[in-house]
């Protein structure tokens, strides 16, 4: 037997019910926040990944799925979502069309990591992008999407965490408040930190080695460098998020590890599931079109690990739909009543009922006990005598009350 491979999971028909819950309810929130779905391809060009993430990143320097095609050319397996999206904002000239940009997307994505609870090398995403507007008010919106969302859902522990980290012009000054922190310290700090150090030594911050978060803990705030611009624009977005009820704290550690975010950022966190996790972040990310060398346009956005939020939602106990797929289970005593009932599955499965017939001829004893392991609502039983009078004995497996019912008034039985 060939062994699936490491950092991967079948999602098997029992518990899929649950992935198509949350599916369900992120496109039905984001319908009513007027986005649309984009389809972007599960590959794309490495220069897209090198140039829209960043090539100082952990994800472009270690994590990528890379590999020459047939025609010599570098391409890679998507680690997210953000920059297939950016590609084909540009390259379908969207930018002409209607503003602000509304999308959102369900994908799965890869990086090669080390495998643990809630994070596989190929995984999941739920994201939204908003493009052409740059005030505090489109990320209150995106902010409040994603809380709609996680409400929707049913979850009560999860808790919106935000930051902001500022643009080019304050973080130049931010950077280097970091770096005269920092630069008596590298000798102690890890050889990640060390390369950060002169090109994005905000990425020091993120850094989850347990020696260097003891020296980051002290390490100057970026909100204390904020231009007067940055620090109106997080005043305005804190204010609509209060007046729209979308309850928050501010926490400075929050920065990002892909180099294209500035401004507001934020996650929704949670330790229903063990160790404080992130569920759901996102944020500005103005200069991401510029850094792969198209015309700049404000955007902001999120992504949402699905495998991570099905934990949550387990976690907590979240209210999830029964996972009720079969209907009507027809059970046939002989052949000619196994005929019967699959030529009335035929029926009933053009108005649209769910509906299993015995394909194994076992007995009627057997097909009841098949029946109830699929969870069927009602059996259906057809035997010579059911054929003479036109019904079939129908039984509801919830409160097994039984009744005749005439094969052509089947239907009625489900509305």
């Amino acid at each position: 037997m060939i062994n699936i491979p490491k950092g991967t999971k079948d999602v098997l028909p029992s518990e899929v019910y649950l992935w198509h819950h949350v599916e369900r309810t992120a496109r039905k929130t984001a319908e009513s926040f007027a986005f649309r779905e984009i389809r972007t391809p599960v590959f794309e060009y490495t220069e897209l990944f090198s140039r829209g993430v960043g090539d100082t990143t952990d994800i472009v320097n270690k994590e990528m799925y890379t590999f020459l095609d047939k025609g010599n050319r570098s391409v890679t397996l998507r680690p997210e979502g953000t920059a297939g999206v950016a590609r084909a904002f540009v390259g379908n000239g969207l930018a002409g069309g209607a503003m602000p940009f509304k999308a959102y997307y369900l994908i799965s994505a890869f990086r090669y990591e080390r495998p643990q609870a809630g994070r596989l090398r190929e995984f999941h995403q739920f994201g939204a992008e908003l493009y052409g507007a740059a005030g505090a008010y489109a990320d209150a919106e995106i902010i409040s999407f994603a809380d709609a969302f996680l409400k929707n859902l049913g979850l009560k522990a999860v808790k919106l965490q935000i930051n902001s980290i500022g643009c080019k012009t304050c973080r130049a000054a931010y950077n280097e408040a970091l770096k005269e922190y920092f630069s008596p310290r590298l000798s102690e700090m890890c050889e990640d930190c060390n390369a950060r150090f002169s090109k994005n030594p905000m990425r020091m911050l993120d850094c989850k080695n347990e020696n260097c978060k003891a020296h980051t803990a002290g390490a100057p705030r970026m909100l204390d460098y904020l231009c007067g611009d940055c620090k109106a624009h997080f005043g305005e977005v804190k204010n609509l998020l209060d007046r729209a009820g979308v309850a928050y704290t501010v926490n400075p550690s929050i920065v990002r590890g892909l180099d294209y975010y500035s401004r507001t950022v934020f996650e929704f966190v949670s330790d229903a599931a063990g160790a404080q996790g992130t569920v759901l972040g996102g944020g500005r990310y103005d200069s991401l079109l510029e850094q792969m060398g198209e015309k700049s346009v404000p955007a902001v956005g999120f992504a949402a690990g699905m495998e991570r939020l099905l934990m949550v939602i387990a976690a907590e106990n979240a209210p999830v739909p029964k996972d009720e797929c079969v209907d009507c289970y027809l059970a046939g005593m002989d052949s000619a009543a196994r005929t019967q009932a699959f030529l009335l599955a035929a029926e009933l499965r053009k108005k649209g009922v769910s509906c299993e017939v015995d394909l194994m001829d076992r007995s009627l004893k057997a097909q009841f006990k098949y029946a109830d392991k699929i969870g069927a609502r009602y059996v259906a039983v057809i035997g010579e005598k059911e054929l003479e009078e036109g019904a079939a004995e129908v039984k509801d497996m919830q409160s097994s009350v039984s009744q005749r019912v005439k094969f052509c008034d089947l239907g009625k039985l489900f509305g």
